[in-house]
């Protein structure tokens, strides 16, 4: 008698239909439906007021345009005058030069007010100091220049007078190149460093005592303490506010423009001033348009390589 093997029999998985999601329940969609039209006017907002322009401001920088006569269309025509255009090229490095200088100076200033202010002080000084240096961020800065162009005359300024006092000679703070900007640096630093003194207030307070208490115990005092201590854990901040302030001097207008317009010469011609000057007073509105639109290549080249060197310099608890 013979045995036979019977061979295995294959078995194979059994296929199920695909589970079908199960629907979120009515409480969840309409959170979802209240949060979109939370966000609706947000949105609409920045596509309206944001991209709609951005992108008119590309296309307008292809066409020949005087508002009176229809566009005619220039392909990169309004580019290659752009760059051969010497007033441009000086506003631009005029631009790039206050810049460094006002961003520089806003946050060395605001940074030292700030640990001032948050050490050892009295809470209703405290606030009183915070209310000041903030109040001039919220006046016109068109008037503030008003104000500032009668203090900075070289003949009757008040600036002049008090260097007087102390045996120094009358500055020609607007007539003269390195005198004009400085001036339009310091009213733009005294206007906007009150932001960034915020921000430094708002970090100062969230560095937890305790560090420093350690680092006192480990005989870091004073200027050490704020080197090795404070700043690497106030990083974030201090990003937040050059990322700010750098976006900001990148779009100066109105301090030049009240306090020099523009000079001595193109001294302390800006940017923004050119695509002023060039659209509305000489009505060429593709060639403002296209040095609109390498101002905005300039700032988002600017603000990527402040994210891309962040990642070595800032330092997240």
């Amino acid at each position: 008698m013979t045995n036979t093997q019977i061979p295995p029999v294959e078995t194979r998985p059994v296929s199920r239909p695909p589970a079908v999601p199960a629907r979120p329940p009515a409480r969840e969609r309409g959170t979802r439906l209240l949060a979109a039209l939370f966000l609706a006017p947000t949105i609409v907002g920045i596509v309206v007021f944001t991209v709609v322009p951005i992108a008119g401001s590309v296309v307008l920088s292809l066409f020949h345009w005087n508002v009176i006569d229809s566009p005619r269309f220039a392909g990169a025509a309004n580019y290659g005058e752009v760059f051969s255009d010497s007033t441009v090229l000086v506003s631009f490095r005029n631009t790039l030069l206050f810049m460094v200088l006002a961003v520089a100076l806003q946050l060395v200033i605001a940074l030292v007010l700030a640990i001032t202010v948050n050490g050892r002080m009295p809470v209703w000084l405290r606030s009183v100091f915070r209310s000041a240096f903030f109040f001039p961020l919220v006046l016109s800065a068109a008037s503030i220049s008003v104000v500032m162009k009668y203090l900075f005359n070289q003949d009757f300024g008040v600036v002049n007078w008090l260097l007087g006092l102390v045996g120094i000679a009358p500055v020609p703070w607007l007539t003269s190149e390195n005198g004009a900007m400085a001036a339009v640096v310091l009213v733009y630093v005294w206007q906007q460093f009150g932001f960034s003194f915020l921000l430094f207030v708002g970090g100062l307070n969230n560095i937890p005592k305790e560090v420093h208490e350690a680092a006192a115990l480990d005989g870091a005092t004073g200027l050490r303490k704020h080197l090795h201590v404070t700043l690497p854990l106030l990083s974030p901040t201090l990003l937040v506010a050059s990322v700010v302030g750098i976006i900001n001097a990148l779009q100066v207008f109105e301090q030049p423009y009240v306090l020099t317009n523009g000079g001595p010469g193109d001294s302390t011609r800006t940017v923004v001033m050119v695509i002023y000057e060039t659209a509305f007073e000489q009505l060429r509105f593709g060639t403002a348009s296209a040095v609109g639109v390498l101002l905005f290549v300039l700032i988002m080249a600017v603000t990527a390589l402040q994210f891309r060197l962040s990642r070595r310099f800032v330092h997240y608890q």
